[in-house]
């Protein structure tokens, strides 16, 4: 039943999202001399996301999620000089349109999320940064960031190329250096100190780093594991997994990354020609998790692909340690160390 108030509110988010900014407009005509007509556009889009996560955390069971949320909206936010009383206003307006808008029978549960979310705009504290000075190879990954930064991708390559010139664990340099700059990257792309040009740059300059350290660790042998990683739905955030696949890799097992857009009918048939032992799914967005939950009961149901171990990952799953079991996973790791100890524990349970 909470499953489908979320599905009925994802199916009338669009609506909704349309009357709340008629509704903020009329409420604060000031906002259209502050942000003119493209203003109109985003409180709409915004308003979409809003409703969408909060859908999300309803069918999911996971308030957590959709708290979460508010509090990333309202850092993304002040940098585009939108208030907390905007974001106030905007969250009581979607109250507004649900109660008087949104049937469906158990809409009282919808309202209590978006309660607790409402209550996170008043004490929602700024993310920490994720290249600090306790972490190994801080001085490393500080001089790669601001090399990214500068726009210098030659300078960042050289920094990466000398740390596996002189033998760092090539593990190493995917965890210090490759994710904790990428961490630290959508972290000031969303307190608005970074652009999203500059965003892509970045993660496009790293990604062709990961290329560049192939011939370190690049070998024949394997241990006849089989692992088959992709992203869900239209999810685009995928240098993630591609570390994940890359270290899997590394440890001797046979790995067959489809990265983003594939169609679940041939995930499922990928699975089946690469013989798998286990899939990692990965979902960045929250409002992608559903999509994995039934592409997990659709790898079920099919008989070649039914006994498929399946590990999931990602930010929603990082916010919600148990959020894998909600979606009929096997296991969940916060990093790719714990991801091959669980995959390979499962092997060996199999």
């Amino acid at each position: 039943m909470q499953y489908a108030a979320g599905e009925a509110l994802l199916k009338d988010a669009d609506k909704l999202a349309e009357r709340i900014t008629d509704r903020q407009y009329e409420l604060q005509p000031e906002l259209d001399q502050k942000f003119g007509q493209s203003g109109r556009i985003r409180t709409k889009q915004d308003s979409l996301y809003s409703l969408n996560f909060l859908a999300e955390s309803v069918m999911m069971r996971s308030p957590v999620l959709f708290t979460n949320y508010v509090s990333w909206l309202k850092t993304l936010l002040k940098g585009y000089r939108v208030t907390d009383e905007d974001i106030r206003i905007n969250l009581l307006l979607i109250k507004e349109m649900i109660e008087e808008y949104f049937e469906y029978p158990d809409k009282e549960l919808v309202l209590e999320y978006l309660e607790l979310g409402m209550i996170e705009v008043e004490l929602a504290e700024p993310s920490p940064k994720f290249v600090r000075e306790e972490l190994p190879y801080y001085t490393e990954a500080k001089l790669y960031l601001d090399q990214l930064l500068s726009g210098n991708r030659l300078a960042a390559a050289a920094i990466v190329e000398d740390m596996a010139e002189d033998h760092t664990p090539i593990k190493d340099i995917y965890t210090y250096i490759f994710q904790m700059t990428q961490y630290e990257i959508g972290r000031l792309w969303q307190i608005g100190e970074i652009t999203v040009a500059q965003e892509h740059f970045c993660t496009a300059a790293t990604q062709a780093n990961i290329s560049r350290l192939y011939p370190y660790w690049l070998t024949n042998s394997a241990k006849g594991h089989r692992i088959v990683s992709a992203c869900v739905g239209n999810e685009q955030h995928e240098i993630g997994l591609r570390m994940l696949t890359d270290q899997f890799e590394m440890e001797g097992w046979d790995t067959y990354y489809l990265g983003a857009n594939v169609p679940n009918p041939s995930l499922i048939d990928s699975l089946v020609k690469y013989k798998a032992d286990v899939l990692a799914l990965s979902a960045t967005m929250t409002y992608h998790v559903h999509l994995v939950r039934e592409l997990i009961v659709q790898v079920r149901n099919h008989p070649s692909t039914a006994r498929v171990k399946i590990l999931v990952g990602g930010m929603p799953f990082n916010t919600v340690s148990m959020l894998w079991k909600e979606v009929g996973a096997d296991g969940y790791a916060e990093d790719a160390k714990g991801a091959i100890a669980l995959a390979n524990r499962l092997i060996s349970a199999k």
